[in-house]
């Protein structure tokens, strides 16, 4: 299973790790996901997701998935 949020896309973000000496080594970043359970009014399902800790900010902050997606359809 990938890493990667359903909603927002995030992905992991690869860059170098850069010491004192300027040697470089490759690192990568992931994103903070959490399985969350999701209520639907519109289609009155449960659905469950793999959702970055800011998706479900702002999936709280917006309401509900589907006015979430329709905030944000340019996304998609």
């Amino acid at each position: 299973m990938a890493r990667v949020c359903d909603l927002t896309g995030k992905r992991r973000l690869v860059g170098n790790k850069v010491s004192h000496a300027k040697n470089r080594t490759k690192m990568t970043q992931k994103p903070n996901l959490q399985t969350k359970r999701v209520f639907d009014p519109e289609s009155g399902q449960t659905i469950k997701l793999r959702l970055s800790t800011s998706a479900i900010r702002t999936l709280d902050k917006v309401g509900s998935l589907s006015k979430f997606l329709k905030k944000y359809k340019h996304m998609f």
